[in-house]
């Protein structure tokens, strides 16, 4: 039946196709037409599907389809990136790389014996990492892969340097997938040759340093955040901008005595004292419930979009134990960042296992609350199952119920120890690690790396490898985009100006600068605008007092004041003031850019002064005025401890002060004072005028001490500014390959030595060039001239033998006479010599005596040695090439 009606609907569908079409009214043809549309648009895709497998198109409307139909429009297929596999040539490598000795087999058949027994135990935890391949693809224990090295720089003696070093002379790469142990383990040798590396090569890099140094170092296998694995710091404060945690004091409690001075009733009320702390309490309590909330606020909008594989990312990093150097606590170190997490850390979320280069852990503690219950007590084996029992842990011994209470008294021949045959741990198969002093002076690959943290970016550069000697540079930014810039902090090495720290503030347009001590001014630190780095601008200068005979310690100059302040100086002082007034404008050709012909004005100075032991308080000044626009000085005299108040005295100065050499008047209206004791004598005329001179030169000498200031001011911006201009960095004489000068030093003496050499080589005469010239220098030498050179060479020789004998024997009798001719006169004089002359006759013939003594042994030694070297000449003129065939 069904198919008889599928024949008449296809019949009629023919009957309509070949031309009965045109038989349908408008409006059936109209709503074919609106139904088709709406199918267009969607709305009815199964009515399209039928009216096209029922409908049949004409020639035309075929040709249009085939013509579409050669359209074609393929989808373009997502492009995986598959990161190709680095491969290395086994040749490269040592024997050790590529094979394994029988006992590192042995330990893989442990290794693997010990998955199976894992696998079968705990079927819902993942596979542990025992023996990945390694560069050459062979498989290697990952405790082996451990190699303990201690390289020579100091900086990598102690974790901090360690783990900075890791973290900024490698490159990361992530796990690929993040959820999947690696299949690969590369050596730390060869990550140090590549400089990058996984979480895993990091922290067997790390850890191969730590346990060089000394440390209780270990791997860690476990699973961590996000970020945490993927070394992303955005949401971290950077470190150097950390506050270090304020150390708490402890108060000490005063010991009471038993005699001490009661202190004085408080007479306050009990009841308003009361209410105002609890006043204090609630104020503070609601204060720290507004922090706690903008707090979360923050920690809100901060906190990271949820993670699909929370939990499952895998991460490696280093767990460092107390004990070992004087570890305090235990602590966690993040390889990828080189910064020290505690052990109750939000960042890692579990462990699966442990290992170092002597033992492997599994971590069998409940790991659902992350890593803050976790206890490392590996002797533990109810909370860390080892794999190989030597370890050198403390294990904690669980007795059993059926041990026998009678074992010790057994008899003595029982009691042999049994010599339990271990397997220990085979040596590490990584060659040792090696690093040179340039590639640890460069630090990061290709000498910078970049760091985003929350708020800020950290670039750090190598050493000797930016021109003003910059190392780090921290950017401080008030968004998260990195886009309004705050703060810029500079770092600087081997700068030879000091200078080691620059912070400028694009806020306030503050500029401070930080030097080490070794500065000519000594200079410490330096505070200036941006804007207006001249002279007699906003500047604050701090120096290192202790290097400067002066004592100054601070130096505040502003364009109307200058302030600076003293320390430890024998006359006591220690504060200075200077007041100045506005500069005249005077129109010299001859004036400078500095301003030198005309100097500020002073209007006033001012000094203060500690008080000194040695004088009485009533006479030790305490504070100088120098009213220099009144023509005053004042005077304020140190408090005695009896008194609340302080004496003082004022004078005027004379109208004829300035000129030099003029006697200066003196009336009793020029001097004003109080004296705080009345039964004080009043001072005499003479000493105030005294004073008054005296106060005058203290005046002059203020004023150019404050010149001083000022010309040393100038002195110093502009020495800066040459510096900046001239940059230049110490280079120590032992960094041979920086030091030009060492270097050319260097090359100077391999030359003058080459020379030195060549001109020895020159200097070599051929003993026979003489003779043969007196008988011209033949080409070759015949029989009768060989026997002529042979006899006149070894006469020659002879001759200057017997001179050489002669010489000797004339200068020892020559000393004899002259010995017996002071002995002679010795005798004839001895009863008129003086103790002196005595002395020098006993002198002389002690040096006369061991002059002919000496004579005397080069004489017989002469005469010793002339027949040997009669004899070596002989012999050296028969096995002479030119001579031999005719002796």
């Amino acid at each position: 039946m069904d198919s008889q009606e599928q024949t008449e609907n296809d019949n009629n569908v023919e009957n309509i196709g070949e031309g009965e079409a045109e038989k349908l009214p408008e409006d059936s043809v109209n709503e074919e037409s609106e139904k088709i549309e709406s199918l267009e648009e969607g709305e009815h895709e199964a009515d399209v599907n039928n009216i096209i497998a029922t409908e049949e198109f004409s020639e035309d409307a075929e040709a249009l389809k085939n013509e579409l139909d050669k359209i074609n429009t393929p989808l373009p297929e997502p492009e995986i990136v598959v990161q190709p596999v680095e491969v290395f040539d086994p040749a490269e490598f040592p024997p050790s790389y590529k094979d394994n000795l029988p006992k590192e087999q042995m330990v893989l058949q442990f290794a693997a014996n010990f998955r199976r027994q894992y696998v079968h135990l705990y079927r819902d935890r993942k596979p542990l990492l025992l023996s990945p391949f390694n560069e050459c693809g062979i498989e290697k224990f990952v405790c082996t892969t451990i190699r303990p090295s201690q390289l020579p720089f100091k900086e990598l003696y102690n974790w901090e340097g360690a783990a900075e070093f890791v973290a900024d002379y490698l490159n990361f790469e992530s796990l690929d997938p993040p959820y999947d142990l690696p299949s690969r383990l590369l050596s730390p040798s060869t990550v140090l040759r590549r400089q990058k590396g996984n979480c895993f090569e990091y922290s067997t890099l790390l850890c191969s340093l730590l346990i060089g140094a000394g440390y209780d170092a270990y791997v860690v296998n476990g699973y961590a955040s996000k970020d945490t694995c993927l070394a992303d710091e955005s949401r971290e404060i950077c470190p150097l901008l950390r506050r270090k945690e304020e150390e708490k004091q402890v108060e000490k409690k005063k010991n009471i005595k038993k005699y001490t001075v009661k202190p004085p009733k408080d007479l306050r009320s009990k009841f308003e004292l009361k209410m105002e702390a609890r006043r204090k309490e609630e104020e503070k309590a609601e204060d720290d419930r507004r922090k706690a909330e903008a707090e979360l606020k923050l920690a809100e909008l901060d906190k990271p979009p949820p993670d699909p594989l929370h939990g499952l990312r895998i991460h490696s990093w280093v767990l460092v134990l107390s004990g070992k150097r004087e570890v305090p606590e235990s602590f966690f170190i993040e390889p990828l960042t080189g910064l020290s997490h505690p052990t109750n850390s939000d960042a890692y979320l579990g462990i699966e296992s442990l290992w170092n280069n002597l033992n492997y852990w599994v971590c069998m503690q409940d790991c659902s609350e992350g890593v803050s219950k976790l206890v490392y007590d590996l002797g533990d084996c109810t909370l860390w199952e080892f794999m190989f029992p030597g370890t050198d842990k403390p294990q904690l011994l669980i007795p059993e119920a059926e041990d026998d209470v009678l074992d010790n008294l057994d008899d003595d021949e029982d009691k042999e120890e049994e010599v339990e045959n271990h397997l220990d741990m085979p040596p590490s198969w990584v060659e040792p690690l090696h690093l040179s002093q340039r590639d640890f002076e460069m630090r990061c690959p290709q000498g910078k790396k970049t760091k985003l943290y929350k708020k800020a970016k950290l670039e750090k550069f190598a050493h000797y490898l930016m021109a003003d000697g910059l190392v780090a540079r921290l950017s401080v930014y008030d968004n998260k985009e990195l886009t309004e810039l705050i703060m810029i902090k500079e770092y600087f090495e081997h700068r030879v100006d000091k200078l080691h720290m620059k912070v400028h503030n694009h806020r306030t347009g503050w500029i401070t600068e930080y030097f080490n001590p070794g500065r000519l001014k000594q200079l410490k630190e330096h505070c200036y605008r941006a804007s207006a780095p001249a002279p007699e601008n906003d500047h604050t200068m701090f120096f290192y007092d202790e290097a400067r005979v002066d004592g100054l310690v601070k130096r505040i100059e502003t364009p109307l004041s200058m302030t600076e302040h003293f320390k430890g100086r024998e006359d006591f002082l220690f504060y200075k003031h200077v007041e100045f007034g506005k500069r005249t404008k005077k129109f010299s050709p001859q004036e400078d850019a500095n301003n030198s012909s005309n100097p500020r004005p002073i209007v006033k100075m001012i000094q203060r002064f500690d008080h000194n032991p040695a004088k009485p308080a009533n006479a030790d000044i305490s504070e100088l005025v120098f009213l220099v626009s009144e023509d005053k000085i004042q005077i304020t005299y140190h408090t005695e401890n009896k008194h609340i108040a302080s004496s003082f005295r004022e004078y005027i100065k004379p109208q004829n002060w300035e000129e030099k050499g003029a006697i200066l008047a003196w009336a009793q209206d020029m001097h004003t004072t109080f004296q705080v004791d009345p039964k004080a004598e009043n001072s005499k005329q003479v000493e105030l005028y005294q004073n008054l001179l005296h106060l005058l030169k203290m005046e002059d000498s203020c004023r150019e001490a404050v010149r001083d200031s000022e010309e040393e001011v100038k002195e110093i911006l502009g020495n800066r500014q040459k510096e900046e201009i001239a940059l230049e960095l110490e280079i120590s004489v032992y960094d041979t390959e920086r030091n030009e000068k060492a270097k050319k030093h260097r090359k100077e003496l391999e030359r003058q030595q080459l020379e030195e050499k060549m001109r020895k080589q020159e200097m070599e005469i051929d003993y026979l060039a003489p003779f043969l010239a007196q008988i011209g220098d033949p080409e070759k030498i015949t029989k009768n001239q060989a026997f002529k050179l042979k006899e006149d060479c070894l006469a020659d020789l002879k001759h200057r033998l017997i001179d050489k004998a002669n010489l000797i024997q004339a200068r020892f009798e020559k000393e004899t006479q002259e010995l017996q001719k002071k002995q002679s006169w010795y005798q004839q004089n001895q009863v008129s010599m003086s103790k002196d002359d005595e002395e020098d006759y006993l002198n002389y013939c002690s040096e006369a005596m061991f002059r002919i003594h000496i004579l005397e042994l080069r004489l017989n030694r002469h005469k010793e040695m002339a027949p040997h070297k009669y004899m070596a000449l002989e012999q050296k003129i028969r096995n002479d090439p030119r001579l031999a065939e005719y002796f």
